[in-house]
């Protein structure tokens, strides 16, 4: 089956291609894709807003196909939970990946807080070609490293540190990565969801 994922990330598209192959789905980029305005409040708002975006794109081009939306982000314990949906927009549109982890950092530390706990969180919302939609959320725990750990994954992934394993999201290889991360979550979670026949609700759209 293919399904078209409403992201421009390369990285993301990446990680649902692979975490979608054993499921025997095929993630495609639509390359036309516009990404909506979204929210400062929910990952699964936000998931939903891309899945129907994509969804009402992919009707207008004619093809017939499933849209899915992922909205993921970085809950950082001493920071109250921020930078949550705003990860991907911390330090402002303009900074570099390596410069918003810097600023996290420096965000703890400024917060005299002891506390290096932290999780990643992914939505993803998939809109079928009849309208039924289908959510769910997943979230992984962990902390935050004190330096930038390993060249591997994307985002905040070098300061993300998995203490099971004891090395950071970019000290992992993609496959060590992908059997443990909220993303993989998320995507299993998804396909318990679909392979039970659950209901979804049919879309405002």
């Amino acid at each position: 089956m293919r399904v078209y994922a409403a992201t421009k990330n390369a990285g993301k598209l990446r990680e649902l291609q692979a975490l979608f192959l054993p499921f025997g789905v095929e993630i495609c980029a639509y390359e036309s894709y516009a990404d909506p305005a979204e929210g400062e409040q929910s990952y699964a708002g936000n998931a939903a807003l891309k899945a129907r975006a994509l969804a009402a794109q992919l009707r207008a081009a004619g093809l017939r196909a499933p849209a899915l939306g992922d909205d993921s982000g970085l809950e950082v314990t001493a920071l109250g939970g921020r930078p949550g949906v705003l990860s991907a927009r911390y330090g402002g549109p303009d900074a570099s990946w390596p410069m918003r982890r810097a600023m996290l950092r420096a965000e703890i530390s400024a917060s005299g807080s002891t506390n290096r706990g932290a999780r990643f969180v992914c939505a993803l919302h998939l809109v079928a070609p009849d309208g039924v939609e289908h959510a769910v959320v997943q979230a992984l725990e962990g902390e935050i490293a004190l330096a930038d750990r390993g060249d591997a994954g994307f985002s905040y992934d070098p300061i993300f540190l998995y203490p099971p394993l004891g090395r950071t999201f970019g000290e992992l290889s993609e496959e060590e990565k992908n059997a443990i991360s909220h993303r993989a979550r998320a995507v299993r979670a998804l396909q318990e969801v679909l392979s039970r026949g659950s209901q979804g609700r049919k879309a405002n759209v």
